[in-house]
């Protein structure tokens, strides 16, 4: 019993002196931090709950019967997902806060009195924001994805609904090939076929059209009632359907079928099993996502895959920006207005954040401008806002 009273007492004196080795100034600036830090996660975590899921589920409960047990899995489950949105935000309003207070108290002025710089200052608010920024990777990457995952799986085995990992509706799937003309040797690239599936379940394809334009001047188009992948065959088979052939002189012939082979890729499936959402994968599933729409010739999915791939490095980044801005903000505040101030000014800054980071997002999938370009732009430019403003607070 008393040794192991003397391992506690040594683990305590160990811990006790690493701490005495961070200077006085980062330690009390660091505790100064973490009482705001866990009061906006909560605050920031609550109200996005409420507004993006709670009220859902609710409804899910009166109307259709959900379970409440079923509920309450599924909110906890969820409830990661909105404490990596409330990271940086929670960072925001921290470093407004914190330093607002040591502004108001006049403590600012007191250490730049006795020679510290502001630069030295906000250091600790800095360094928490990189830890702030590793931990959004993580559970962003790592946490997110898997549970958003079991609990769509749970909402749709309550319902009695097939794997949510085992299901997709409305596929949608662009080859791009050759096209060859019939009558010479002339070939060119595009895009060869057109496949759509009303939905997709326990391997099958249902209500599928399929539409080739791979023979020049010929449009051909496959309806079936379904289609499976064949192992052996390699290849689709789908069945209880017929094909339309319209040909470049307008004849037409109809051709209707029990079993059809047709040459589409294995990539089809994988593409059908994909999560519809991109924060529902991480960064590798997104980039075997990104490649299989690169190789079916989806460009503008690629394209939006790209961005979302940026992305999931940048939402971790801007738990630093808005520390950079909240600790500049902080230093120069006039007196007065305390913590609803600090939680209005802080609101209005991630909104504009926010503003600038879909409207660049939107332009990167659009093709207007370049994926990374577009996910980091916002990121770039309030770094620009924050080091100009932290310049003036310095002065």
């Amino acid at each position: 019993m008393f040794e192991s009273f003397d391992f506690f007492t040594k683990i305590q004196n160990l811990i006790g002196k690493k701490l005495l080795l961070i200077p006085l100034l980062d330690r009390w600036l660091f505790l100064e931090l973490l009482t705001p830090l866990l009061f906006s996660i909560a605050s920031f975590t609550v109200f996005s709950l409420s507004l993006g899921l709670v009220f859902d589920l609710v409804r899910k409960i009166v109307e259709i019967g959900l379970p409440v047990s079923v509920a309450i899995n599924i909110l906890i489950l969820k409830l990661p997902s909105f404490i990596v949105i409330s990271f940086p935000m929670a960072t925001l309003l921290t470093t407004l806060l914190t330093y607002g207070n040591l502004n108001e108290n006049s403590e600012i002025k007191a250490l730049k009195s006795i020679g510290i710089s502001i630069y030295r200052i906000i250091l600790p608010g800095l360094i928490l924001s990189i830890l702030m920024s590793s931990l959004t990777f993580i559970f962003n990457n790592n946490i997110v994805p898997s549970s958003n995952k079991q609990a769509d799986i749970i909402m749709a085995a309550s319902f009695g609904k097939s794997f949510y990992n085992e299901q997709g509706k409305d596929i949608i799937f662009t080859k791009k090939g050759k096209i060859k003309d019939p009558y010479s040797d002339y070939i060119k690239r595009g895009v060869s076929h057109l496949f759509y599936a009303r939905k997709f379940e326990k391997g099958k394809m249902l209500d599928v059209t399929i539409i080739d334009f791979s023979k020049l001047g010929f449009t051909q188009m496959l309806k079936a009632k379904r289609g499976i992948w064949n192992n052996d065959k390699k290849n689709w088979e789908f069945f209880d359907g017929d094909v339309l052939t319209l040909s470049p002189n307008g004849s037409n012939a109809r051709t209707k079928f029990l079993s059809f082979f047709y040459p589409l890729g294995s990539e089809l499936t994988s593409i059908a099993q994909l999560p519809k959402d991109a924060n529902d994968m991480n960064l590798g599933e997104a980039t075997t996502a990104m490649e299989l729409y690169q190789s079916s010739g989806n460009i503008k999915e690629a394209r939006r895959m790209k961005v979302r791939i940026q992305e999931k490095f940048t939402l971790p980044i801007a738990c630093s920006v808005f520390a950079l801005i909240g600790c500049s903000f902080g230093v120069m505040k006039k007196r007065g207005g305390g913590r609803s101030q600090s939680f209005g000014l802080s609101i209005i800054l991630i909104l504009m954040y926010y503003i600038l980071s879909f409207s660049f997002s939107s332009l990167g999938v659009k093709g207007i401008i370049n994926p990374f370009l577009a996910a980091w732009s916002p990121v770039f430019l309030s770094m620009l806002g924050g080091g100009f403003l932290l310049k003036q607070a310095s002065k």
